[in-house]
């Protein structure tokens, strides 16, 4: 993502986007390993990548053959990828190109329209002759950086990176999955699993520059956990209990006794006072802003 923010601001504002279809379940067998050989003197270790790709699968208790492509799931398939698409690298390279790739995944960076839609006649059909894989028609394209998106970013005219409003609306669903309250977890591992996504989340996001639109859903996911612990006492008496275990006294039994859903409660007074910012913070419910913080 540096890289291409420093193509972009060198001038090269014009993108051609495209993915290669399928490309893990494509790659040739052969050319693969015509590629790996000068590499690796010793033969068993090609005989052993010859089988691990030769391997097959299992479908509904059947094991079917892999003619192409490199085994699904497994942690040595990314590797494989990368090293058959170490040609199209070099021939970037050779072109003189400024480039990203990140697994099937690719941008190039260009001056002009015309340079863009060039190259974007050229490279599919060499990628079709010396690779035998073809581009992903509905995500291939050829605009300015910040009409293209690229691993979860997008740009705007003054080229400052944010995260892509489809990796908000990911994030938004992934919310509404961990804070469902019908889960049979305890509020610890509640806790420990929301701490272990969003170190991970943030840990990727924080390379967005534009970070507005993620510090403004902080309050969305705060009245989302207090809705999952209001749900959580079950019945008037149970929320009374809880209510009054968080330091809360006088109209609480009132609130615990609402017939406004929950959502509504979550953000009353009663319930951002006794789940405050500051007491999820202590509690260790973490959220962007504060791991930012943390690491100065």
């Amino acid at each position: 993502m540096r890289a291409a923010q420093a193509y972009a601001q060198e001038g090269r504002d014009w993108v051609v986007d495209f993915d290669l279809s399928k490309c893990f379940d494509q790659v040739h067998h052969d050319i693969l390993m015509n590629r790996i050989a000068p590499g690796i003197r010793d033969q068993r270790v090609l005989h052993l990548i010859g089988q691990y790709l030769r391997s097959g699968m299992m479908v509904a208790g059947v094991v079917i053959a892999t003619e192409r492509g490199t085994p699904p799931g497994g942690p040595l398939s990314p590797l494989p990828a990368n090293i058959y698409l170490d040609a199209l690298d070099q021939e970037l390279e050779r072109r003189g190109h400024r480039f990203c790739r990140y697994a099937d995944d690719c941008n190039i960076y260009v001056s002009s329209a015309a340079a863009a839609h060039r190259t974007m006649q050229s490279i599919p059909q060499w990628i079709e002759r010396h690779l035998g894989l073809k581009l992903n028609s509905d995500k291939r394209g050829v605009g300015r950086v910040w009409e293209r998106k690229f691993l979860g970013f997008r740009r705007n005219r003054a080229l400052c990176s944010a995260a892509a409003a489809h990796s908000l609306s990911r994030f938004k669903r992934r919310v509404r999955q961990m804070w469902d309250a019908r889960q049979s977890r305890t509020s610890q591992q509640l806790r420990e699993r929301w701490r272990r996504y969003i170190h991970g989340w943030w840990g990727y996001y924080s390379l967005a520059e534009g970070r507005e639109p993620i510090w403004r859903l902080e309050g969305w996911v705060r009245r989302h956990i207090r809705k999952c612990f209001w749900l959580r006492g079950h019945s008037r008496r149970g929320r009374e209990r809880a209510l009054r275990r968080l330091g809360l006294t006088g109209r609480h039994p009132l609130t615990a006794a609402s017939s406004r859903g929950a959502w509504r409660v979550a953000a009353s007074p009663t319930l951002q006072t006794a789940l405050s910012k500051r007491a999820l913070r202590q509690w260790g419910f973490r959220m962007p802003s504060d791991l930012a913080a943390q690491a100065g």
